[in-house]
């Protein structure tokens, strides 16, 4: 598969799959992004659970991609 390829797919999987995490344990925890009223403290934080499941997930896929490299240059 093409290098930049794998990249690109892996690091957008890891990417969109960590923000739906942190979207979902935000709306389990009672904090709603999409509140209809408005910046509230608690759509702030939901919001920040999704950019940081988002970061998370795309750290994942970045260590998935250097330890599948290591393995294959053994």
């Amino acid at each position: 598969m093409n290098q930049a390829l794998l990249e690109g797919l892996s690091d957008a999987t890891g990417f969109v799959g960590g923000a739906l995490l942190g979207f979902w344990i935000g709306r389990v925890l009672g904090l709603d992004v999409f509140d209809p009223a408005g910046y509230t403290n608690a759509s702030i934080a939901g919001i920040a659970l999704v950019g940081i499941g988002g970061g998370l997930g795309l750290q994942l896929a970045r260590r998935w991609r250097r330890s599948r490299a290591a393995r294959s240059n053994e």
